[in-house]
């Protein structure tokens, strides 16, 4: 009699805690690249060329700029930190995904002596990480740069 009670208390426990989890809500759809990336402002985090850091030499003036991008419109902004470069950051650029959103188009350089074409490397909700390939002087050819930026 005890093992009855005993297997239908089991039963009975093995169907409440089966069906605990048929009511939770579905997970939340994974972000496009473009919500992640429009999400909010973006801010300089790091530079490396050639796989080696390079932050140190990255002038103060890009250093504290802001960059945004709008979803509508394809448009976005940079905003000047306290120091300002010579010449100034252009204030407004277009923006735009290519090659099944691995490309990043900014119809403007974010770097003296870049193109405004970048791989994307890593874009989730905290990190964008681009890169292109380069001149630097003395460098005798290109090189790699890649910028991270975050929220």
């Amino acid at each position: 009699m005890n093992k009855l009670i005993l297997a239908t208390a089991l039963c009975f426990t093995i169907l409440i805690f089966t069906n605990c989890g048929k009511d939770d809500p579905p997970a939340p759809p994974t972000p496009t690249k473009t919500e992640l990336i429009t999400k909010s402002s973006w801010k300089f985090s790091s530079a490396k060329a050639g796989g080696i850091d390079v932050t140190a030499q990255i002038p103060a003036c890009f250093k504290d700029n802001t960059i945004t991008f709008v979803a509508s419109g394809g448009t976005g902004t940079i905003s000047e930190g306290a120091n300002v470069c010579a010449p100034p950051a252009p204030a407004s650029f277009t923006w735009s995904f290519q090659s099944s959103e691995t490309q990043l188009n900014l119809n403007t350089p974010l770097i003296t002596g870049g193109s405004g074409l970048f791989t994307i490397v890593k874009l989730d909700a905290v990190n964008l990480v681009v890169s292109q390939n380069m001149t630097i002087p003395p460098a005798p050819g290109p090189v790699n740069v890649e910028l991270t930026f975050i929220h």
